[in-house]
């Protein structure tokens, strides 16, 4: 079985918070917490959650509009 890897730092996973079966460590945990919202430390944190998290959750959806054809 592999091992969880953070979605952030990408060290071995041993605590921290798991969303959508996806892993944050302990550290990065703190670091997004303490980060200034606007800072480029917030916003890496930010696009790593969305490219890993969001596009997955999404990703196996099927979104259809009712006013518009596909």
């Amino acid at each position: 079985m592999q091992k969880r890897k953070c979605i952030i730092c990408r060290k071995p996973l041993n605590d921290g918070i798991m969303i959508n079966g996806r892993g944050i460590c302990k550290n990065c945990e703190e670091r997004i917490i303490n980060s200034e919202n606007g800072t480029d430390f917030y916003e890496y944190y930010i696009n790593c959650i969305k490219k890993t998290i969001v596009h997955y959750m999404i990703r196996g959806v099927d979104y259809k509009c009712q006013n518009y054809p596909l």
